[in-house]
């Protein structure tokens, strides 16, 4: 990747931020209707191993859609091993005891490795092409490949629909994500 496609990533993503933390403010009350539109998306992949995110900062909850999830099957959270390398999952429940992990998010205290089948991916913003901006640490790329290479991974991303942005750069390590779920639809590619 050049410099400048660095560069306008960087810009974009500081856009994307102030954009989020707005969106955030305004649309938190609507969480609950995308964790529900997010559960219910996911019902055909009861029984998979599914791995949602413990949010930090602005980035929408999945906690409640987790849970409803953890009912009818194994549900994992992402643990940040190395800096430049693929995620590893924990199992995750409900009643999981969680310490402070990498990069502010939290962790299970007693780590039960395990291989998801759906991620549940948390991004800056989104575009209808299923691309996403993350944290421009390349984590979730780095996974999908990694995971995409060995088996059929299904990605899905969880946002607020006002993180939807037409204007930000991408490039040929992005992995595109399989669908978007907003508090106002459900949107596959």
């Amino acid at each position: 990747m050049s410099d400048v496609s660095v560069d306008l990533k960087a810009i974009a993503r500081k856009r994307a931020f102030a954009q989020r933390g707005v969106v955030h403010a305004r649309d938190r009350g609507n969480a609950g209707i995308a964790s529900t539109l997010l559960a219910t998306f996911l019902a055909p992949y009861y029984g998979k191993i599914i791995a949602g995110y413990m949010p930090i900062k602005s980035e929408i909850d999945p906690l409640p859609a987790m849970k409803t999830l953890s009912k009818k099957g194994l549900v994992a959270v992402p643990i940040v091993e190395a800096k430049a390398e693929p995620l590893r999952f924990d199992l995750w429940t409900p009643d999981t005891e969680i310490i402070p992990g990498a990069f502010g998010a939290s962790v299970p205290k007693l780590s039960k490795p395990v291989v998801p089948d759906v991620l549940i991916v948390p991004l800056v913003a989104f575009n209808r092409a299923g691309h996403r901006l993350g944290y421009g640490g390349g984590f979730y790329d780095r996974t999908l490949a990694k995971l995409r290479a060995e088996r059929d991974v299904f990605a899905v991303g969880f946002a607020y629909s006002g993180q939807e942005m037409t204007d930000f750069p991408t490039s040929c390590y992005d992995v595109p994500l399989d669908a978007i779920v907003t508090e106002s639809e459900v949107f596959t590619l």
